[in-house]
């Protein structure tokens, strides 16, 4: 909220910076003539009387806390996700293990890495997502007790800047439908 505030006030002032010495020359231009088709008064005892308005700032670059919550170093290495998966006995072959997932360009060890970063960036494209995909199940939540297997999964590191600290089983409904949201991060054990 504060964000789309700062950004709002921002744009604003970008505008009136442009709209106000326009209007300002349109009302005491050398190319003026006959009626002012502005506020300004042109006789009377104001008539003298100039709007004190010079031209306002350049806007300036928003603090990281206001633009999306960027550190603000603006390395162009810089990667804004970075994760360490661990998986055990999920009984698929390659599956079980610690693996190293980069976004933003893809790297590390992750089997499935582009398609994971690909999966990561479609739910950070939502607010939902992004409040979603790593949150763990509250406690209390009723859910189906299904077993879906002994597969755990620990997810450790960075996701688009935040700090991400997981764990993940399937262990019963609710449990397989999160694991299930973050395949390939994930592997698929269906």
């Amino acid at each position: 909220m504060l964000r789309r505030l700062a950004l709002t006030a921002v744009v604003s002032l970008a505008a009136l910076a442009t709209a106000v010495p326009a209007s300002i020359a349109t009302a005491s231009g050398p190319a003026s003539s006959g009626p002012v088709p502005s506020a300004v008064p042109t006789t009377g005892p104001f008539a003298a009387a100039r709007p004190a308005l010079g031209p306002l700032p350049v806007p300036l670059p928003l603090p990281g806390f206001l633009d999306g919550g960027d550190s603000g170093s603006g390395e162009a290495g810089d990667v804004r996700t970075r994760l360490t998966v661990s998986v055990e006995n999920t009984g698929v072959a390659g599956a079980d293990g610690t693996f190293e997932l980069e976004c933003g360009p893809t790297g590390g060890s992750h089997p499935q890495g582009q398609a994971a970063c690909d999966r990561l960036a479609e739910a950070g494209a939502t607010r939902s997502g992004r409040q979603e995909l790593f949150r763990e199940t509250p406690e209390g939540t009723m859910c189906t007790m299904i077993h879906g297997g002994d597969a755990t999964a620990r997810i450790v590191g960075t996701w688009e800047g935040r700090a991400v600290d997981t764990t993940a089983s399937r262990r019963d409904g609710c449990e397989i439908a999160r694991w299930n949201s973050l395949v390939p991060v994930l592997p698929d054990v269906r």
